[in-house]
């Protein structure tokens, strides 16, 4: 019978304590906002309702406060994710298979691209915007957001395609598929998990982003639900605290459940293992 030191009993009673209090540092806001949001007297305190009502659903659940800021961020988010998956699609591919000089500069470039804060781009991104008559477009807008989330998609997406054994598209060139055509029938097949992962990474980030849109898009109907959640803050530092929680809680509900519907189509997914197999 193995006896566990005093010393390593201690450590281990320290890291659970610690991982507990970090817990409940995450898991506050999370109470709160539920709470809150059926709260009818909500404050910034976390505090059981005295009495429990949606009020606060019924007052956010206006196409000027929901319906029409959601569908402008589905639609950004949407068209962010599958513009910069196609092209770090096409990006990765031939850096994962071809080697020639130009490789590594190039992966560097991209990670370069990926430490430039957001923000240190957004006045010549502005003054481009202004000269191409951009401003207040939601297309002009999907694509710089796209371009913006490339970096760290081709990094990701390269790690994917490294993991297919380059025999499986020697069998296909052995048939008389083409390049592009053994890249859309047989790579990315069998990355689709991988892919499903970069998908829903820059959709996240998208639909969370406030910056980008709130100097892109000027006029209410184009302004996506991380922007228009400024309505819940009033002059004064005044806030409407429960109709805020319930709003939140209705922002998250397409994220959550993007990705419950991604992970029950993929789950279990063995694809790659089946085609070496065989």
């Amino acid at each position: 019978m193995k006896l566990s030191s005093p010393n390593g009993i201690a450590l281990k009673w320290t890291a659970n304590v610690l991982l507990l209090l970090i817990g409940i540092v995450f898991v506050l806001p999370l109470v709160w906002v539920v709470l809150a949001s059926f709260d009818g007297a909500a404050t910034l305190s976390v505090a059981w309702p005295k009495e429990w009502t949606i009020e606060n659903f019924h007052k956010v659940l206006t196409p000027e406060l929901a319906f029409l800021p959601l569908w402008n961020s589905l639609l950004l988010s949407a068209g962010c994710a599958i513009v910069t998956v196609v092209v770090a699609v096409l990006a990765a591919y031939p850096l994962s298979r071809y080697r020639n000089r130009f490789n590594r500069p190039f992966l560097y470039a991209i990670l370069f691209g990926m430490c430039l804060p957001i923000t240190a781009m957004m006045v010549p991104v502005y003054s481009l915007f202004v000269s191409l008559n951009l401003i207040d477009s939601l297309g002009g807008t999907i694509l710089f957001m796209a371009a913006s989330s490339l970096p760290m998609a081709i990094w990701m997406t390269k790690n994917f395609v490294d993991s297919v054994p380059i025999s499986l598209e020697e069998a296909a060139w052995v048939d008389g598929a083409s390049s592009m055509k053994t890249l859309w029938t047989v790579v990315v097949p069998l990355v689709r998990p991988g892919i499903a992962v970069v998908f829903i990474y820059v959709f996240v980030a998208a639909w969370g982003n406030f910056f980008v849109p709130f100097v892109l898009l000027l006029s209410p109907e184009n302004q996506p639900a991380a922007v228009s959640i400024f309505t819940f803050f009033g002059q004064y530092g005044a806030v409407a605290y429960g109709q805020l929680a319930a709003y939140s809680l209705i922002y998250s509900v397409p994220v959550i459940a993007l990705y419950v519907i991604v992970s029950r189509s993929l789950g279990g997914s063995s694809a790659l293992a089946g085609a070496v197999k065989g």
